[in-house]
């Protein structure tokens, strides 16, 4: 199947045409430092090929990812994790060609920021996609970035105020989700086929270039802004420390609104 970049698998399929990465450390998947990395290591490595028209995101297990790893949040390692994703989330939307992800059981959290900074996603019906970031006494930063382009507004509000969860059904029907089948993986492939694998690569990367050209900016702009709130505001509070520390120790948070 192609090299193996531990804790990710990555390929190239479909003539050079479609690069293949798959988050491979299940059931879990979680999206941690050596995972970010070995992203943006394979991205990195394959972005600049002419031949390539796509690269499809996907995962090994039932799940594409329970999210970040909560212990990387806390004070001493959170700077170094935020300004990783982060970095990775900018490599993403600055891709010269279309990234899909496929998405099949749980997709939470960072895992979900890391999808959304992709252009379409194909998601399975029973999915559970969401951003729980509030319930643990923090904020969702990218995803405060990604999802009011994606679904408006308001429901990106709803979602991140609420930090509740979503199926697949409703991730397509409020736009988040842009494909759904019972298996995300074969529906993307067949996107793939039948829409871009004939296309001039060197004509699509000019396409992705110009619907992007105005909106990829305004987001790197806000990303910058809301990581710096995270983590000069947000983590000198007392809550969002208890929340972290609460979740690590499986407790109750002592909530003191400060």
């Amino acid at each position: 199947m192609g090299e193996a970049i531990n804790p990710l698998k990555a390929w190239l399929e479909r003539d050079g045409g479609l690069l293949r990465l798959r988050l491979a450390r299940p059931k879990a998947n979680i999206v941690d430092a050596a995972m970010i990395g070995a992203l943006q290591q394979a991205l990195g490595a394959h972005l600049g090929s002419p031949a390539l028209r796509a690269v499809l995101l996907d995962a090994e297990g039932p799940h594409f990812s329970f999210g970040a790893s909560v212990d990387e949040h806390m004070p001493e390692q959170c700077a170094q994790m935020l300004k990783t994703l982060h970095t990775l989330v900018r490599q993403m939307l600055d891709s010269p060609v279309p990234i899909l992800v496929a998405i099949r059981g749980q997709c939470l959290g960072g895992a979900l920021e890391v999808a959304a900074a992709g252009n379409l996603l194909f998601v399975a019906p029973d999915a559970r996609l969401g951003q729980p970031e509030i319930r643990l006494g923090v904020f969702a930063p990218a995803a405060s970035c990604l999802l009011p382009p994606r679904v408006g507004q308001s429901r990106a509000e709803e979602l991140l105020f609420s930090g509740r969860s979503i199926d697949g059904a409703e991730a397509f029907r409020i736009g988040l989700a842009d494909v759904l089948a019972d298996d995300p993986e074969v529906a993307a492939l067949k996107w793939y086929d039948e829409h871009l694998a004939a296309l001039s690569a060197s004509s699509l990367r000019f396409a992705v270039r110009a619907a992007r050209c105005d909106r990829v900016p305004a987001i790197k702009q806000k990303l910058e802004t809301v990581e710096a709130m995270y983590l000069e505001e947000l983590m000198a509070s007392h809550d969002a420390v208890e929340g972290l520390r609460a979740f690590l120790e499986k407790r109750s948070a002592n909530w003191e609104n400060r």
